[in-house]
C-alpha cells in the first residue's frame, strides 16, 4: 500500500497475509489508516531534520559573525579607521588570499594571522 502525502509517494506499507487474495474491506481501510499514519511520521521527521539543519546553519553564521565583528573592532582601533574601512580591508585581504572572511577573522583573533596596516 503506498504511503503518500498528496501526490508524493513517500514509501510503501507492505502487508503480509496467511492466505493469498485481496484484503477484506475492513482490513483495507485499516491498512490505509496505517499508511496515512506512517506518512505523517515521515513528514514530521523530515520537518524536524530540516529545522535541526537550519538551526545549525544559523548558529554557525552567528558564530562567524561574532568573530568578524570582533576583528572589525580590533582592526579599527589598531589602525585608527572606521569600522566600515576595517571591514573593507579585512574583506580585501580575504579575497586576495581566497579565504573565507570568518576563517580569517578567527585566525586573527587567535593570533595566528596578522594583517599589514593599510597604506
Amino acid at each position: 500500500m503506498p504511503v503518500r502525502h498528496r501526490e508524493e509517494v513517500l514509501g510503501a506499507l507492505v502487508l503480509y497475509r496467511a492466505a493469498p487474495g485481496p484484503l477484506p474491506d475492513g482490513s483495507a481501510a485499516v491498512a490505509r489508516s496505517l499508511a496515512d499514519a506512517a506518512a505523517i511520521g515521515v513528514l514530521q521527521r523530515r520537518t524536524r531534520r530540516r529545522h535541526q539543519l537550519l538551526a545549525a546553519q544559523l548558529q554557525t553564521a552567528l558564530d562567524s559573525r561574532i568573530a568578524v565583528e570582533q576583528v572589525k573592532g580590533v582592526l579599527a582601533e589598531r589602525w585608527h579607521v572606521s569600522l566600515d574601512d576595517a571591514f573593507a580591508l579585512l574583506r580585501a585581504h580575504a579575497r586576495h588570499h581566497q579565504i573565507r572572511i570568518a576563517d580569517l577573522a578567527t585566525s586573527i583573533l587567535s593570533g595566528s594571522t596578522t594583517l599589514p596596516p593599510p597604506t
